[in-house]
């Protein structure tokens, strides 16, 4: 990514920040992640990696669909994929967590991972998310295709993770 596309994705991030500055200074400076309030901007559902791994696979078979921002817990073995907010929705599903108004997602900078976090697919700075339904709809065929290949008795427990 063309440096000017790098700044206006850091831009983009920190005006979720209760202070743009101060989290583009964690950035650069600190720790390397920074808290940002989800809900007015964006909400990020996040799944176990098996099975959001699964729907990315099949999301991005789309040729017409063009992937948003997508981040990774490598430690908590979890995938999160920023879209829309929507205070209504429920995203149901094993291992399902929605994080919206009222919640806050550690996330780091666009341009490097920062510890156990990382970008599969780092947000481009134009604001483009994922759009709610084939999310959903890409879920749901993992869901039932994890449900073929491993019963639920052969789930890990989320206490395992």
């Amino acid at each position: 990514m063309h440096d000017t596309r790098w700044k206006q994705a850091v831009e983009w991030l920190a005006a979720a920040a209760t202070d743009p500055q101060e989290c583009t200074r964690q950035w650069d400076h600190g720790q390397g992640t920074a808290l940002l309030t989800a809900g007015r901007y964006w909400d990020v559902p996040s799944v176990p990696d098996r099975l959001e791994l699964l729907a990315l696979d099949l999301l991005w078979s789309d040729p017409l669909e063009s992937p948003g921002p997508t981040l990774v817990d490598v430690t908590a073995r979890r995938v999160g994929f920023f879209l829309p907010p929507d205070p209504d929705s429920e995203w149901v599903g094993f291992g399902v967590r929605h994080v919206g108004r009222g919640s806050w997602i550690a996330v780091p900078p666009p341009y490097r991972p920062s510890g156990r976090l990382e970008w599969l697919v780092p947000p481009d700075g134009t604001g483009t998310l994922h759009a709610a339904e084939p999310p959903e709809r890409a879920l749901r065929r993992a869901t039932g295709t994890l449900a073929v290949l491993a019963p639920v008795s052969a789930e890990p427990s989320p206490d395992c993770w």
